[in-house]
């Protein structure tokens, strides 16, 4: 099944703080888990994947749209290092130190980046 439409929503902040040690994985997301968003529900990127709750296991890669589809599969950052002031959500503290602890030794690292205006 193809996946192949495309419409922008507006513009993700980068919060990859490097591609370097970056660890994705394919998930399959539901419907449930994306929010509304002008009219479509969208998992938005650098939300914490499938909730952001006890259960975490990652975080989403990129924006996906799932007004058209129940299920989907997903990339989803398991290990890697992010740029926490970036993300969407504020990621809770229990989903927090399970994204930090995911395939260990490596996990999500939490950077705080100053923003920088150019």
């Amino acid at each position: 099944m193809a996946f192949s439409k495309v419409i922008e929503y507006g513009t993700t902040p980068n919060f990859l703080e490097s591609a370097e040690g970056l660890i994705l994985k394919t998930f399959t997301a539901e419907q449930t888990n994306a929010v509304e968003v002008g009219g479509r529900k969208i998992i938005k990127a650098g939300s914490v994947f499938p909730k952001n709750e006890t259960g975490a296991k990652g975080i989403v890669y990129e924006e996906v749209d799932m007004t058209d589809d129940e299920k989907r599969p997903i990339s989803v950052i398991v290990a890697g290092r992010v740029f926490e002031n970036r993300l969407p959500v504020v990621v809770d503290s229990t989903a927090k130190t399970e994204l930090q602890e995911l395939d260990k030794p490596f996990g999500i690292a939490f950077l705080t980046e100053p923003e920088v205006e150019f």
